[in-house]
């Protein structure tokens, strides 16, 4: 298992509406979790870790901090815990379109345990999330084995979400959504040099999953762009494999890349290419560079600008979406980073300290969403005819690592 707790905390990442942008945060915080964690039937280091993340790209603008602590007790248990935060304002061109800007904050409160037992790690963890319009729940349990000589390594890992999506200013609204995930991964060390890992997930949700202040757009007779409520399919299943490797080279650095496809009941299909260069500066200092590529196909019932409103004849539709994630788009992400370990510890009882900073550059570019605001803005510009929509971002985390 590639760290304690990430299905519960990814499930939680995901569970926040149907939202990427505001789930990012949550996503930050499983990639701190999983920063210094190995692979394999082993306890993690003790450690405590705190980070303070950012994300600013499309009129949206998310910060805050995180606390990760893990202790073992003997050489058999060891407990995690974690509190993440972050305060969300946005002005995002789905915001400005349908409503006015808004801010909120989330609380997230995660905590787990392992235990080992031989060459096998039990990991149980819990997630809980909190917003003013979203509760989400999340419990995980994994198991991990190793074999052959400590070369291969079997994970498994089931977790359940259950969450409640609310609406701002609307007390009688509240509606129960339920995500199942399972994963199989399997690590093989091929050399003393080279090991690679294939990941199978299969995810499973049912009950509300839309987002409750989305609309998607009709045209009306006059010529003019209407909005209306979205209704999304109330099942979704996905599936995705994932093939990973890491090569060291002779001279100390290492090349790691990953390939990853995914598809699901929506008509989505989508693929993922990363390549990250790890190269040491000297005995304190760690340098690494990320390119990634993300492509994705649109949802069965995703639009742009529908015909006809969903009530009209002669064709009713069943389900109808706008959501620009759900369209078909791709992003190119630039990243790079750099570990610093300190020659002494910033207290004497840690063993050692680290301080990371890693900065990405993202680019959005949607192939059939466009900017609903140039028609809204102007008169000389028809609905269906505007620019199509793109954006970049920029997503920052700096966190200081202390073992002990």
């Amino acid at each position: 298992m590639v760290g304690t707790g990430f299905s519960a905390l990814l499930v939680a990442a995901q569970h926040r509406n149907s939202n990427p942008v505001r789930a990012l945060g949550a996503v930050l915080l499983v990639c701190l979790f999983l920063a210094n964690n190995a692979f394999g039937a082993v306890l993690p280091d003790e450690k405590l870790d705190l980070m303070l993340h950012s994300y600013k790209g499309g009129g949206s603008d998310i910060k805050g901090p995180t606390v990760l602590v893990r202790k073992n007790f003997s050489d058999k248990v060891s407990s995690w815990g974690s509190y993440y935060y972050d305060h969300i304002s946005s002005a995002s061109i789905d915001v400005v379109t349908q409503g006015s800007e808004y801010s909120e904050d989330h609380t997230q409160i995660n905590g787990g345990l392992d235990y080992l037992v031989d060459r096998t790690l039990l990991s149980l963890s819990a997630a809980k999330s909190i917003q003013d319009d979203y509760d989400g729940n999340a419990l995980s349990f994994g198991i991990s084995q190793e074999f052959f000589g400590d070369l291969s390594t079997l994970s498994m890992s089931y977790s359940q979400g259950n969450d409640t999506v609310k609406q701002n200013g609307n007390d009688s609204f509240s509606e129960d959504k339920m995500t199942q995930r399972y994963a199989v991964n399997l690590t093989q060390i091929l050399t003393r040099n080279w090991m690679i890992a294939v990941n199978l997930e299969s995810v499973a949700e049912e009950g509300y999953l839309q987002n409750p202040y989305r609309s998607d757009r009709y045209l009306a007779g006059d010529g003019r762009a209407v909005f209306e409520p979205e209704f999304y399919p109330s099942t979704r299943n996905s599936d995705a494999i994932a093939v990973k490797s890491i090569h060291y080279l002779p001279y100390r650095a290492a090349i790691k890349w990953e390939a990853r496809y995914f598809s699901d009941s929506w008509d989505i299909s989508a693929t993922n290419f990363e390549l990250k260069y790890v190269q040491p500066y000297n005995d304190q200092i760690i340098l690494e560079g990320k390119l990634r590529y993300y492509d994705q196909s649109e949802a069965f019932f995703y639009n742009d600008l529908f015909d006809f409103a969903n009530s009209q004849a002669p064709r009713p539709r069943e389900f109808r979406g706008r959501d620009k994630e759900l369209s078909q788009f791709s992003t190119i992400t630039v990243g790079a980073g750099a570990t610093y370990e300190l020659k002494k510890p910033l207290f004497s009882f840690f063993d050692d300290t680290s301080l990371n900073l890693y900065v990405d550059y993202m680019q959005f570019d949607y192939d059939n969403f466009r900017d609903a605001r140039e028609s809204q803005q102007s008169a000389d510009v028809a609905a269906g005819e505007e620019s199509l929509y793109s954006f970049d971002a920029w997503v920052s985390r700096f966190f200081i690592s202390m073992r002990y």
